[in-house]
């Protein structure tokens, strides 16, 4: 059926160009000449010309509708939150690696957690001519202007690892379980510290992965004796999250945990609790990220455990969805990706040099 619909608009694209050609003659050009005469009277040519480059770009359209590749491939564009995470590091490579072995390229943009940043970004890239969008937003909502642009200008988009607010602007998404990530984590606290106690939480309200981590580990606490007694926006960022635990633990000194809504905030928060002479805190994120399982692997840190994803998983996942969609085929809306806890009882199964 799809195929017969792309049939008849290439039929009807190829008409109007012909009909463009030659309607600027005798009897038949009446229904071309009726916009203003004024227009007609500066250029009589223009109707003309402008009618058949709409038809040729319908039958562009078309054919790309149809799986037909443009001519030099494919042009994806990139955006994740932050493009110095070590997580979307390896995304983003991986997601290249696969495009570019199918001949196609890829056009990055990191807005470095800026949301307006990335607004201008997307603007940018669609400027530049790109087929189709790989997206993870800085902000859920903040980033809905974007994915206007994007829809207007006829781009599909898959999402990856966060959710934007409104999933209806997507083909479809592929991410990691991000409950489960954090409740595996809130699982593991509790069974080490029975008796409960102060905990400080470290989240990003923007990014809709964190806020499910978090509300996971809340869930797996819920009831169990665990007072939060500060909870604050890291920004899913090393330096944010070392900064505001240093401010955090002057005052909060004797927490039993920390958690923290990505590996760089767990890590931003051990940097902390180290210079604060933290002795017995033990301190949760999320990734599974080389840099967290060398910390659990050592023997004597103050890293607990992570609830593990895969980004080269996800990346995989993103640019299978894409090029299935691209060729006409039938996507489901979401694609979810398992996620699980490391710790240092699991940590060799894994490796520490580079990502599961």
């Amino acid at each position: 059926m799809k195929k017969k619909v792309l049939s008849a608009l290439l039929c009807s694209a190829m008409t109007a160009a012909l009909l463009a050609g030659c309607g600027s003659s005798g009897a038949e050009a009446p229904a071309a000449e009726a916009p203003a005469a004024e227009e007609a009277a500066s250029d009589e040519s223009a109707p003309a010309a402008d009618a058949q480059e709409a038809a040729e770009d319908a039958v562009a359209d078309a054919q790309a509708a149809a799986g037909e590749r443009p001519e030099g491939g494919y042009k994806f564009g990139y955006t994740c939150m932050d493009g110095s995470n070590p997580f979307f590091v390896v995304l983003e490579q991986t997601i290249r690696e696969e495009v570019e072995a199918n001949g196609d390229t890829l056009v990055s943009f990191d807005p470095a957690n800026d949301v307006t940043r990335q607004i201008s970004g997307v603007e940018d890239l669609i400027a530049q001519g790109i087929d189709a969008m790989f997206m993870n937003p800085a902000e859920a909502e903040g980033i809905l202007p974007a994915l206007d642009a994007l829809k207007e200008a006829g781009i599909p988009i898959v999402g990856f690892d966060t959710e934007v607010a409104d999933m209806s602007y997507l083909v479809s998404y592929a991410g990691s379980d991000n409950y489960n990530a954090g409740y595996v984590c809130g699982e593991d606290l509790v069974k080490k510290c029975p008796d409960g106690g102060p905990i400080i939480v470290l989240d990003s309200p923007t990014m809709n992965s964190v806020v499910d981590r978090t509300n996971g580990f809340l869930d797996a606490i819920e009831g169990k004796g665990f007072e939060i007694v500060a909870q604050q926006d890291a920004k899913g960022n090393l330096e944010e999250a070392m900064g505001i635990a240093e401010d955090l633990l002057q005052a909060h000194g004797d927490v039993v945990a920390i958690f923290g809504g990505n590996d760089p905030t767990a890590l931003g928060a051990l940097a902390a609790a180290n210079a604060a002479g933290l002795t017995d805190c033990k301190i949760y994120g999320v990734d599974g990220s080389p840099d967290i399982k060398a910390e659990l692997a050592s023997g004597d840190s103050l890293i607990e455990g992570t609830g593990a994803q895969s980004p080269i998983s996800i990346a995989k996942k993103a640019v299978e969805i894409m090029y299935k969609y691209l060729n006409g085929e039938e996507v489901e809306d979401r694609y979810p990706v398992e996620t699980f806890l490391i710790t240092a009882d699991n940590v060799a199964d894994y490796g520490t040099d580079g990502w599961q």
